[in-house]
């Protein structure tokens, strides 16, 4: 796994908030987190549920590592049956969960994908693993192409669910990418609140437009402070005012 950039942006909204990174390998993760060694884990599903709450995140590609000189590696990509005449490796560390893996067996199983690496370069045979594996046990003479109908592996964040701290919520929010502003994700400690910005509201026309444009004013000012008191005030005595002048007008000529 490569998390830098939700790491990125974990520092950049909680600062005084130490995130520390275990690396682990597959199958250690789920008992590494149930021992209480991290909040909360990128790992290969699937995971003990209900202990475990998960949310997938991607489905990685499948390849076979082969040498560079190999006729594989002349292809963009093969199928289960391009590798039934190859020996291939299924080490114990396997994530792939296979029933049946493709290819011949092994004289052994190795005991860890980087074990099967080794044998692959010395032309013992081949590995199929999902592709970041590939690349975590790159060499120079190695190449791998894409196995295109065999299982794939899903990689999720995962924690215990009797264990969701408010951490765990921050990286949650950063991991689905939710905004600081989202209103499932939570503030940074000591980030000042925002309040929320109110609409003028404009005094209606016509008949009462005076008092009543003051009541809603009033209504929404509330404690937030003198002003919206003082607007509603002046907007009574201007629809006051004008009831007052028409009254004062001259009476008009009977004919």
């Amino acid at each position: 796994m490569t998390p830098a950039k939700w790491v990125g942006v974990w520092r950049e909204r909680l600062p005084d908030v130490p995130l520390e990174l275990v690396a682990v390998s597959a199958a250690e993760a789920q008992d590494v987190l149930r021992g209480g060694g991290a909040d909360a884990g990128l790992v290969r599903l699937p995971v003990d549920r209900p202990y475990f709450s998960a949310i997938p995140l991607y489905t990685e590609t499948t390849v076979v590592v082969v040498p560079k000189d190999h006729v594989i590696a002349a292809v963009d990509e093969v199928t289960a049956a391009d590798l039934a005449d190859e020996v291939v490796f299924h080490p114990l560390d396997d994530t792939l969960g296979w029933e049946r893996p493709p290819g011949r067996p092994g004289f052994e199983r190795p005991a860890t994908t980087g074990d099967a690496v080794e044998l692959v370069a010395a032309n013992v045979g081949l590995l199929v693993v999902p592709q970041s594996l590939a690349r975590l046990h790159h060499r120079r003479d190695l190449t791998y192409r894409t196995v295109t109908d065999v299982p794939q592996s899903q990689v999720a964040l995962s924690w215990p669910e009797e264990r969701t701290t408010d951490a765990v919520e921050d990286f949650i929010g950063i991991v689905r990418g939710r905004t600081v502003n989202s209103t499932r994700g939570r503030r940074p400690a000591g980030a000042a609140a925002e309040q929320p910005k109110q609409r003028p509201r404009r005094a209606a026309s016509g008949t009462g437009a005076g008092t009543g444009g003051g009541a809603r004013s009033r209504s929404t000012g509330g404690a937030g402070g003198s002003g919206g008191g003082g607007g509603a005030a002046k907007g009574a005595r201007r629809g006051g005012g004008g009831a007052q002048g028409a009254r004062k007008g001259r009476p008009r000529r009977r004919s």
